[in-house]
């Protein structure tokens, strides 16, 4: 079940990230930390932010976005620049790359790259 979170640790994550998150996942991030999200193929779960106020946001925001980072740059294929967003049942990321706004998949089989459209409201 996501919940709110304050803009202050989005913005404790976008400085540990190096960069600003694009502007629609920073509103749903605001509304919704965490959850999920479907497009026309798949459903998608969000990575949060880490909320450490208490036992239960720390709970929900383990697999938080930083620490997914770090766990992704880790795997041969992953784009050294790209931050991950959510996840599918397959394995394969919704992404963001360096000074991109785009969200784009990366497929965890093949290493392809493509983009996508989401409404991440």
């Amino acid at each position: 079940m996501p919940f709110p979170v304050r803009e202050a640790l989005i913005v404790e994550a976008e400085q540990a990230l190096g960069r600003r998150l694009p502007p629609t996942f920073r509103e749903r991030l605001t509304k919704d930390n965490g959850g999920e999200v479907a497009t026309a193929d798949d459903d998608w779960t969000i990575h949060p932010v880490w909320d450490p106020t208490d036992r239960r946001t720390i709970a929900r925001t383990a697999s938080h976005i930083v620490k997914e980072v770090d766990q992704a740059r880790a795997w041969a294929g992953f784009p050294s620049d790209a931050i991950p967003l959510a996840i599918n049942d397959q394995g394969d990321r919704i992404i963001v790359r360096a000074a991109r706004d785009d969200p784009e998949v990366w497929d965890h089989e093949t290493g392809l790259i493509t983009p996508i459209d989401i409404d991440w409201r």
